[in-house]
């Protein structure tokens, strides 16, 4: 085998300057494209694009016809304050319930079908327009009933559990009925 040999020497700096003048710079390929090489990719972006300004369309056109029912829960929700005070406030807040019902209607369907209704015939309406919640029509045809052919001091005999029964109801009915489009 051969003998290696390590040189002590030092190196002087002319040398190594030198060396170093002759290196060339080291060349890096530039980078990669971020941008898509074939059609495919910016059709597809667009389609997308499309889909979301749609998307975003329907749900701000539905969000602004729901407006009545978030208004009318809010009501609901000052009405419900006053369901624990006497009795007369009691009756006068469910008698209030039984106006927003009509007047939640109101916003929703035509005047001419709803503003009419009165009863049994209201109900029905309630009851055919539930949609999810079509086991609060039962505690909402008692509310409508009393509401209407009696007066307020019937109102104000209301049990709390009954009470609470129709404010449960009513919240029900104003955000889960149905409007047919």
């Amino acid at each position: 085998m051969s003998d290696l040999t390590h040189s002590t020497a030092a190196p002087d700096s002319a040398t190594i300057a030198g060396d170093l003048l002759q290196m060339a710079e080291v060349v890096v390929p530039p980078p990669p494209s971020w941008r898509p090489q074939t059609i495919g990719w910016p059709v597809a972006g667009a389609i997308v694009l499309v889909l979301l300004a749609f998307a975003a369309w329907r749900w701000w056109r539905q969000y602004r016809a729901n407006r009545y029912r978030r208004e009318a829960l809010a009501e609901l929700s000052r009405l419900r304050a006053g369901l624990s005070a006497s009795p007369e406030v009691r009756a006068q807040a469910l008698d209030a319930m039984a106006e927003l019902l009509k007047r939640t209607a109101l916003a929703a369907w035509p005047r001419a079908q709803v503003a009419s209704m009165a009863g049994a015939e209201w109900a029905q309406f309630l009851q055919a327009h539930a949609g999810k919640a079509g086991a609060a029509v039962p505690v909402l045809a008692t509310l409508v009933n009393d509401a209407q052919y009696r007066d307020a001091a019937t109102l104000a005999q209301w049990p709390d559990s009954q009470v609470t029964a129709t404010a449960e109801a009513c919240q029900q009915w104003i955000a889960c009925h149905h409007v047919p489009v």
